[in-house]
């Protein structure tokens, strides 16, 4: 059986969700997948950008990281996503990306897609789950297959016990206050189990 294809797609502004899918990447990689790691296009103005050092920052820092298309969605067996809330949903960034998706729903492209979310906020009850949740509802109309975490292993429990996926309290210096990357790893090695469970019984 070919190695699962795996995209790990993020928005980022200050650069937590992106060391988020490069934990991922790691654990998938481990876990015999090929892996993509894709940003979705910024919306903000770029005064907006210009203003936060910490977002002007890490655009240029990850200026070369390529930009998803439904062709990435197309080519993979597995997605992870990873996303910061805002306001309890996922940021408008992804939600615009996953606006453009109709084509290859339609034409029933995303189906049995082996889907996963991460997201993070500035505090623990700052809509956490709800914005992974919020992103699964369209994974649900895709007719996608949800690789959720659940408590498979000790360390969910660890890392703040999520189990609809990976989150991350971010402090004011934007660092991380739990110790996710095993979860995360845990989560991405998951995720390409279950792809290649159903990659293997669709052959």
């Amino acid at each position: 059986m070919s190695n699962v294809k795996l995209a790990i797609i993020y928005y980022s502004s200050t650069g937590t969700n992106y060391k988020l899918a490069e934990m991922a990447a790691e654990g998938a990689r481990e876990a015999g997948a090929e892996v993509k790691i894709l940003k979705v296009p910024e919306l903000a103005p770029e005064e907006a950008i210009n203003s936060n050092p910490a977002w002007k920052a890490h655009v240029d820092e990850t200026k070369d990281v390529p930009t998803v298309t439904l062709a990435d969605l197309e080519w993979a067996d597995a997605i992870i996503f990873s996303v910061p809330t805002r306001f309890g949903v996922m940021a408008a960034q992804m939600k615009q990306f996953l606006d453009t998706t109709g084509g290859l729903w339609f034409h029933g492209k995303l189906v049995n897609k082996v889907v996963s979310a991460m997201t993070s906020a500035q505090n623990p009850h700052g809509g956490q789950e709800q914005t992974i949740m919020s992103l699964y509802t369209m994974m649900y109309h895709w007719g996608a297959i949800i690789a959720a975490p659940g408590y498979t292993d000790p360390v969910i429990f660890a890392a703040g016990g999520n189990p609809y996926g990976t989150s991350v309290t971010v402090d004011q210096n934007g660092n991380m206050v739990e110790n996710v990357k095993d979860a995360v790893k845990h989560q991405a090695k998951r995720t390409v189990t279950v792809a290649g469970w159903v990659k293997n019984g669709q052959q």
